[in-house]
């Protein structure tokens, strides 16, 4: 059995990287090399969902955009916790040595996010109708 130094195991991921980055750099040179380059003044000006930009890029948004913003983080992060759970939800009595302690730790979680998601329904966080912040 041959030796060799164990920082050779690293040569396969090195190897996928430059290959990685080799191929990004050649298909951007490729593109550059090949596309056609007519700019005009169309095609320089701002673009934005179809539409010609008109006002101020730096308008003011309505606080409810960052609300609803912030509760769609919570409930990604909601999932983000569940998911390792849910996989290792059969296992938790052999691991934590208590029959009910992950189903106890998921119901008292969800009733944190439920809390929350109750206090922002009741402060019309949802209700847009309302809202002329933002014109």
């Amino acid at each position: 059995m041959q030796s060799y130094p164990y920082i050779w195991n690293y040569l396969p991921l090195v190897l996928q990287v430059l290959v990685a980055l080799g191929m990004a750099g050649g298909m951007v040179g490729a593109s550059y090399l090949v596309g056609r380059h007519k700019n005009s003044r169309t095609k320089l000006g701002p673009y934005e969902c179809g539409m010609d930009p008109i006002g101020d890029a730096r308008g003011r948004f309505s606080v409810r955009f960052y609300l609803v913003a912030m509760l769609f983080i919570l409930f990604d992060v909601e999932a983000v916790f569940m998911l390792p759970w849910a996989v290792i939800f059969k296992k938790l009595p052999a691991i934590t040595g208590q029959a009910m302690f992950g189903f106890w730790e998921m119901f008292v979680y969800i009733a944190f996010v439920a809390v929350g998601l109750f206090y922002v329904w009741k402060k019309g966080v949802f209700d847009w109708s309302n809202d002329k912040g933002d014109l």
